[in-house]
């Protein structure tokens, strides 16, 4: 009982019933998860795993395949399901497990976790905008492609399943405007209007047109409705797929009609089904009108049968696509050879050849040596490109003739993500997670703020993505408290899996780069706006230093001076004046805290020698994070409050940012370890 239309045959109604058991039977033997949507969008996704996603279960890693994003991730057992069905290795015991400790079958999908999983998925929202960082970076690399298409190279295009809750959350409409802007015909958003949610019907919160919204941003926009039985009409389904996939020009959105938990009897259509198991009478019930067996997690031969085919047509779609890149390589070796070069990440030794120099004692700012170091290594690699949330001036990464990608110009290397801080971080883990780019964003570092739930799924999936943070503290001046980012270095440090680098001159901040392409996760670079002098440590003691998250930038014995950024010059400062009172004081650049925790205990120890209790922290930020380091007589010169509107100078004086305030508290320090 499944599927208006004639698009999907017996044995395909039978598998789609038997997908929707599934996902009633896992949801019950975890005694949580989300079975309504997963009962609904079962025809959705058998037609899209069966018939319009170009995908080869047996390699998922396939070059040459679709991305599929279930950007609803709460519906994790509907995608699940299809692993198993379509032969991806997941087997009947891990749907048994879902939602369970160390299972294959995790609450959300997880990238890395499960075999076909494309990202990590569960905040609403990433999934639409992500895809949209995954579709540019697809486009760029069709035009390495050139000619391809000649030889029977197919586009590849990425599809996105998203829920009511994907397209209310703010990310949404930014990713939109700039699907809609970059005319991104290779994705295809299909939109479940059930007019659920938690709380009721989705009028509560919106009377929204959302196709009109969509239209309005330059996407096509195609409606599907239910069938005659009040199931999904399939048949309509398969066309607007097609018709979406063969759009030019524009991005598709599919509005997709559904029934919520269809064809429960009581259960339809009810905010309950979002959420939580039906109950064992539900799902008794439910099966019957299904006609499938009783007992769970049964999936008959001849179901399997018909749709472990998957496999075959994903071979064949496979040799296909290496046949067809084989014959343009051959008539274009020249273009091949580009393309390999383009994809293929530097030595790193290579890339440090390529750094400028910068001479000793001349006042940089990080932010200007940023801009420079970005130049340098996009002449060595190829596939470094990116852009800022309208701020390229000023955070420097604008990429001097590098040309602007848009539709018209694919080989452009700078992007204007517009502001639009949000939808840039999100489409930079797409553009990460397709592989062939080095990718990397700027704005302010106060507006980091708004990327944190982008920059948490970059952490969680390790992807290799540079965000540039410039303006980095008080010393920003006359624009306020509201430009002036206090508590966002903690902040950002607290979470796992991305490291926070805060160069102290323009040699580190060279090295910080090097460092951050080759890092396997988010890196962050923190830059000062004022010109701080370059430090005369050689530069390869730099690199190292920095690849090591802290080293000794001038050496002494009786009190350790541990700063970050502008704040090491500070303390340099403040060594000098505490030797004229007999006092021999260590400065250690602490750039980045999570690569030096990361550290092996001798080279931490020898950096800060346990037996050197007196200590300061010096930074332009919360001390929050700090105290690890800093043991029981260490104190800290940082900044615990908002900042002001004045010139930079005054500003940093004015919130204690001072040589004499750290010759004081080194001084305290030491009494205090005396004691």
């Amino acid at each position: 009982m499944t599927g208006t239309g004639s698009i999907l045959g017996p044995a395909d109604r039978q598998a789609v019933a038997v997908a929707r058991a599934l996902a009633m039977d896992a949801v019950e033997a975890a005694g949580s998860g989300h079975p309504g949507t997963a009962m609904a969008l079962a025809p959705v996704a058998h037609l899209l795993y069966q018939r319009h996603v170009r995908h080869d279960p047996a390699d998922p890693a396939w070059e040459g395949r679709d991305r599929f994003i279930l950007s609803c991730g709460h519906a994790s057992i509907l995608q699940y399901t299809q692993l198993h069905l379509t032969g991806y290795g997941l087997e009947l015991e891990d749907l048994r497990r879902f939602r369970q400790l160390d299972s294959l079958t995790p609450g959300h999908p997880e990238l890395g976790h499960t075999a076909g999983v494309e990202m990590t998925t569960g905040p609403l929202g990433q999934g639409v905008a992500t895809a949209v960082g995954m579709a540019m970076a697809l486009k760029r690399d069709a035009l390495r492609l050139a000619g391809a298409a000649e030889a029977g190279l197919p586009d590849r295009t990425v599809w996105v399943l998203a829920s009511d809750g994907d397209l209310q959350e703010g990310i949404s409409y930014e990713a939109g405007a700039l699907a809609g802007r970059h005319e991104l015909d290779n994705l295809v958003v299909i939109w479940d209007d059930n007019s659920i949610q938690i709380e009721g019907g989705t009028d509560l919160a919106t009377r929204e047109d959302t196709g009109a919204r969509f239209a309005a941003q330059g996407w096509a926009v195609r409606e599907v409705g239910l069938g005659t039985d009040g199931d999904i009409d399939t048949d309509a389904l398969d066309a607007a797929l097609t018709a979406s996939r063969a759009e030019r020009g524009r991005p598709a959105l599919i509005v997709l009609k559904s029934q919520i938990a269809w064809p429960a009897p009581h259960a339809i259509n009810t905010p309950a089904a979002h959420g939580a198991p039906l109950g064992a009478a539900e799902v008794a019930a439910t099966k019957e009108r299904l006609g499938v067996a009783a007992e769970p997690f049964t999936v008959p031969a001849e179901v399997l049968a018909h749709t472990r085919t998957a496999l075959t047509r994903g071979a064949a779609l496979h040799r296909a696509w290496d046949t067809a890149l084989t014959t343009w390589a051959t008539a274009h070796p020249e273009r091949a050879a580009a393309r390999a070069h383009a994809i293929t990440a530097p030595a790193t030794a290579d890339l440090a050849e390529a750094l400028p120099e910068f001479t000793p004692g001349t006042p940089i700012a990080p932010r200007d040596a940023s801009g420079t170091v970005i130049q340098a290594l996009c002449a060595a690699h190829p596939a470094l490109w990116g852009g800022s949330a309208d701020l390229g001036d000023s955070n420097r990464t604008t990429i001097k003739g590098g040309g602007s990608f848009l539709p018209e110009d694919l080989s452009g290397r700078n992007i204007h993500w517009g502001v639009r801080e949000h939808a840039m971080a999100a489409a930079l883990n797409g553009i990460a997670i397709v592989g062939y780019d080095a990718p990397f964003a700027g704005t302010f570092l106060v507006f980091s703020d708004y990327q944190r739930p982008s920059l948490r799924l970059a952490a969680l999936m390790r992807l290799p993505v540079i965000h540039v943070w410039s303006h980095d503290s008080v010393a920003l001046g006359a624009d306020g408290p509201t430009h002036q980012p206090v508590e966002h270095l903690a902040a950002l440090r607290a979470m796992p899996g991305l490291t926070v680098v805060r160069p102290a001159d323009a040699t580190e901040t060279a090295a910080a780069w090097l460092a951050a392409l080759g890092h396997r996760g988010p890196v962050g670079l923190v830059l000062a706006r004022q010109g701080l002098p370059v430090l005369p440590t050689p530069a390869p003691a730099v690199r190292e230093g920095v690849a090591r998250g802290a080293y000794v930038v001038a050496d002494g014995t009786d009190v350790l001076l541990l700063a970050s950024g502008s704040e090491v010059a500070l303390a340099l400062t403040a060594r000098e004046t505490l030797a004229g009172q007999g006092v021999s004081a260590r400065v250690v650049s602490v750039p980045a805290k999570e690569w030096f925790l990361a550290q092996e205990r001798e080279y931490r120890d020898r950096v800060l020698p346990p037996a050197v209790r007196a200590r300061v922290v010096v930074e332009a930020a919360s001390p929050f994070g700090w105290h690890d380091l800093l043991g029981e007589a260490g104190t800290t010169v940082t900044i615990d409050d908002f900042g002001l509107s004045a010139p930079a100078g005054d500003a940093l004086e004015a919130k204690g940012m001072t040589p004499q305030a750290v010759v004081t508290a080194a001084l305290a320090s030491i009494e205090a370890a005396r004691a």
